[in-house]
């Protein structure tokens, strides 16, 4: 994310350096070496293993359990109509939108909401004895849901008569206006008919359950925003890109996030009445804009002046207080301190042309709308250990993790095809697969390939017993490999923390090619 992680695409994209005295340029790389220690600290100090669990709360305060609704107190609330079960039906065949993008869609309060509505809504209630709340479109760890999701737009007919900042409150489906914009700042600097999505992260959210973990969560769930937008925007014509040149004051300062008072990191983990741990960290803004266009000049550093003047903006609103009480995980504010992204200079927005996924049986899809896929989305909470899927279904789902889309002869690396198309860099993620209950392959460990670069790297850094060959029926541009034929059920189970994961007809591992990312942090 912009801010909040280093992505190798940021590399290219830094303005040339001046010659540096020899002192300065060796007291830099020493900072940014201290930086990679700290990193790697927090990921080896948040690890789970086999012998005891990483820091958290060791129970849940119910009376301090954070309000899963961030409001702005005194902003207005710009309502954004629903949708009946009619208009829902004319929502695109989910397929195809992997095959292609349709005809784009105007901006209008009408499509805004539809975006919305089909990425970031509330899409059911549940209700016991005891207790009620919400499900959303987009996933995330625990329904804690710390991404908070912000609509900086040119003006809108019957929205708003200029150009603005909002606040999505998904609870009302609604807009809470936060700020008017200069009107010539969207003509500057993009496309027409194009707007801009940025999110944010309330660290509390998570750490409230997940203690030291958090940060780890809150990058997770963002992951998860992005793809639910990417999926919402396709359907009315929409490509999405992140504007990943920014820096985490750009983002800070165009979601009007200096809102919150700075906060001072402890240097322990402290409990109590700490309400600066509900700010919201600044993660990534994503331009939406209209499929077709190829790519446009876009000059990073005046964008960057032009964003740092909405500090002088009339912000609108007070944001609400989240928990009565807290506690402060101090390694979640010290390392997301120390990734914030400074702005890298570029002068073009690169859009890659749009790469479709292969198509392997369109039956699987049961006919389903984007609207019926997306909203009714639920997290799996009942296995059997009996039911079996198709194989046809297994390789269904495993041409849609592909990054590069399905094209004779092409190679697995760039991020071309739905929902991967968003993000500017190449793929670092691999998956590892255990299969328990696929019909037509054996029980046993697979390997999904998602940037075939890595691939000779991979194998040899993984058993020289793998066997690494293509499973049965697998298409040839799947880059899937059988490693070991055995039953993995217990296995799987231990790695995912004694979840029901031996009672899943798959389960998976993913692995991040990490030395990519750390070779980027040192030069950084």
């Amino acid at each position: 994310m912009s801010s909040s992680s280093f992505s190798p695409s940021s590399k290219s994209n830094s303005p040339t350096q001046q010659p540096q005295n020899p002192n300065i340029e060796q007291e830099q790389k020493q900072q940014q070496q201290n930086k990679l220690t700290h990193v790697l600290k927090y990921h080896n100090q948040t690890k789970h293993n086999f012998n005891n669990y990483a820091r958290g709360p060791h129970g849940l305060d119910w009376a301090n359990q954070p309000n899963p609704f961030r409001r702005y107190i005194s902003s207005p609330l710009l309502s954004l109509p629903h949708f009946t079960p009619q208009q829902e039906q004319q929502s695109p065949f989910y397929p195809s939108l992997f095959n292609s993008l349709p005809s784009p869609k105007p901006i209008s309060k009408s499509t805004i909401s539809h975006f919305l509505y089909h990425s970031l809504a509330l899409s059911a209630w549940k209700i016991t004895s005891f207790s009620t709340w919400s499900l959303r479109v987009n996933p995330s760890s625990g329904n804690l849901h710390p991404t908070e999701a912000y609509i900086i737009a040119p003006s809108i007919e019957s929205l708003s008569d200029s150009p603005f900042v909002a606040h999505y409150a998904p609870k009302e489906h609604s807009l809470e206006l936060r700020a008017k914009i200069p009107s010539g700042f969207f003509d500057k600097f993009f496309p027409p008919n194009s707007f801009l999505v940025g999110f944010s992260s309330i660290f509390w959210r998570e750490s409230w359950k997940y203690g030291e973990r958090g940060f780890r969560y809150c990058n997770h769930d963002v992951g998860h925003a992005i793809g639910a937008v990417s999926m919402a925007a396709a359907s009315l014509g929409w490509d999405v890109k992140i504007l990943d040149s920014l820096g985490c004051d750009e983002l800070k300062f165009l979601m009007g996030l200096d809102v919150f008072p700075e906060f001072e990191t402890p240097t322990r983990a402290v409990k109590g009445k700490i309400p600066e741990v509900e700010f919201e960290h600044p993660d990534c803004v994503m331009l939406v804009f209209p499929s077709g266009v190829s790519g446009f000049d876009l000059d990073y550093n005046e964008l960057s002046n032009a964003i740092l003047e909405f500090s002088k903006l009339d912000w609108i609103g007070k944001p609400n207080s989240l928990s009565k009480e807290h506690v402060c995980w101090d390694i979640i504010y010290k390392t997301s301190e120390i990734v914030k992204k400074p702005l890298t200079l570029g002068d073009r927005l690169v859009v890659d042309p749009f790469q479709s996924s292969g198509l392997i049986s369109e039956s699987v899809y049961k006919g389903l709308t984007v609207s019926e896929v997306v909203r009714k989305r639920r997290s799996a909470v009942d296995m059997d250990g009996v039911t079996t899927m198709k194989r046809e279904s297994f390789y269904q789902i495993l041409s849609h993790c592909l990054p590069s889309g399905c094209e004779a002869g092409k190679k697995q690396r760039k991020q071309l095809s739905l929902p991967f198309r968003a993000l500017p860099w190449d793929a670092e993620v691999h998956a590892a697969l255990f299969v328990h209950r696929v019909e037509g392959l054996p029980q046993g460990l697979y390997f999904l390939v998602r940037n075939e670069d890595h691939f000779g790297e991979l194998k040899k850094a993984m058993n020289p017993d793998f066997v690494w060959t293509k499973p049965e029926g697998c298409p040839d541009d799947l880059p899937l490999y059988e490693l070991l034929r055995s039953d993995c059920r217990r296995l799987a189970k231990q790695l995912s923390c004694h979840q029901v994961c031996d009672q899943l007809r798959l389960s998976l591992c993913i692995l991040e090619f990490l030395h990519c990312v750390m070779e980027f942090l040192k030069v950084c």
